[in-house]
């Protein structure tokens, strides 16, 4: 097989490298490591999303599930679903990346992403039915005991009302932009801020198959800042493809990233007496300005490697409540089990409500960032990082020029063929121009594409 799992799935360019064939066959290896009665499907709004559920759930049918098709529905939607239902679930989206692109998302039946261990052996178990080593067998369903393939919106409903009855909106009516990102929040998210009592004007909700995520959403959240000042908003709001993450604007239009959030969210439930250990979950990424504002204020970070599925492992084995990602992932783990855009912007709209002051209030006394630069450098094989001591070199000099005034993260994605530069220094000049030179040492050690 060519596609693995990465750190959100399997995923690759539609009908090229995730193909029906492979879609179909997956469907099968999960049936037979997941094996339950029903199994939950949702998708976004990419060309390739039907044809791609067609497969997949075929091949569950295949193997007796019957499949339950919410239609298109964010991520943190599928979630819910299945952890309300007890039923493992899959969701066929390629998040933030463009359509061209799509992916599948394996979800347990406590609507969490499935561990390590049990995605390797479903990866062997595809890699065995692409060979034809263990196609069907003589005892595969057949009559009645092939499973069927049912539509449902009820569960995407009970989801609405699970979101609207999390938060409560007190004093004045807010005004909101909300960027759907042509993408899941499309049909959900202003029903779901007309039920809370927002006057939502909202914008990039009419997909056609090839604008998810086109220069709107999360990943180009500031081209929407002067949207929100000609409006009069007191927050805008954007969200992903898969609409499980947030980047929020503030009523002059800057953007407040998941740190920022993540940061008011912290202070506000510590103030209240909400935050567990008064401590919260990060990632490497996060920005060093969040830990040094929180500290300050007596509160701890547990950080984890780049993943939502890292945050949610250390919240539930430290037993905390509230983490995430700089990148708008945000997990409540007291009324999700994974990052939710939607609930979220509830959760932010609630608390400005509940502060009655604006967001960059908030958010400016909640952190104080470091300048930070973040680059995404195209080259054809992100995985000979690791081995490109010249890259690793170039880093070394860089960190010793920084010393203790910033740090440097490099990684290679895991969604895209791509090696991810992150530079924070006291200036924004120190930081642009060091990752100038590591983006430089990148492209010669593995090239560009």
């Amino acid at each position: 097989m060519g596609l693995r799992f990465g750190t959100d799935g399997i995923r690759g360019v539609a009908n090229a490298e995730l193909t029906p064939e492979l879609a179909l066959a997956l469907g099968r290896a999960a049936a037979r490591h997941l094996p339950a009665r029903e199994f939950l499907v949702g998708r976004d709004t990419r060309r390739s999303g039907p044809m791609l559920q067609a497969a997949l759930g075929a091949g569950l049918a295949s193997e007796g599930s019957c499949v339950v098709d919410l239609g298109v529905v964010p991520t943190p939607g599928l979630a819910w679903a299945a952890a309300d239902r007890g039923a493992p679930g899959a969701m066929i989206s390629a998040s933030h990346n463009s359509f061209e692109d799509n992916g599948i998302k394996l979800l347990s039946a406590t609507g969490s992403k499935l561990p390590d261990s049990l995605e390797l052996e479903i990866e062997a178990e595809l890699d065995a039915i692409l060979l034809g080593v263990r196609g069907r067998s003589v005892g595969s369903p057949a009559g009645a005991g092939v499973g069927e393939i049912v539509a449902s919106h009820e569960l995407v409903d009970a989801y609405v009302d699970h979101l609207v009855a999390s938060v409560e909106l007190s004093g004045p009516r807010l005004r909101v932009v909300c960027d759907c990102a042509n993408g899941s929040a499309g049909p959900i998210a202003p029903r779901v801020l007309e039920r809370a009592g927002v006057d939502a004007v909202v914008v990039s909700a009419s997909p056609d198959g090839t604008n998810i995520n086109a220069r709107c959403g999360s990943t180009f959240a500031s081209l929407l800042s002067e949207r929100v000042v000609a409006e009069g908003a007191d927050v805008g709001l954007c969200f992903d493809g898969d609409a499980d993450r947030l980047i929020a604007l503030d009523r002059s239009g800057a953007v407040v990233d998941g740190d920022q959030l993540l940061a008011m969210f912290a202070v506000d439930l510590e103030d209240r007496g909400e935050l567990v250990n008064d401590a919260l979950v990060v990632t490497v990424m996060s920005n060093l300005g969040l830990k040094r504002s929180l500290g300050l204020r007596g509160i701890s970070v547990v950080e984890t490697p780049i993943g939502d599925r890292y945050v949610t492992d250390a919240l539930e084995r430290e037993g905390l409540v509230l983490g995430g990602e700089q990148s708008g992932h945000v997990v409540f783990r007291r009324e999700a089990t994974t990052g939710d855009g939607l609930l979220t912007a509830l959760k932010l709209l609630e608390l400005v409500s509940r502060r009655g002051r604006p967001l960059d209030e908030l958010a400016s006394e909640a952190m104080t960032r470091l300048p930070q630069e973040l680059r995404n450098v195209r080259v054809p094989e992100p995985g000979r990082l690791g081995s490109a001591s010249a890259v690793w070199a170039e880093v070394t000099a860089v960190e010793q020029v920084l010393g203790d005034t910033g740090r440097v993260l490099l990684r290679a994605s895991g969604t895209e063929a791509a090696v991810r530069v992150m530079v924070e220094a006291e200036s924004h000049e120190h930081a642009r121009s060091a990752a100038e030179r590591l983006v430089a040492a990148v492209r010669r050690e593995l090239g560009s594409s």
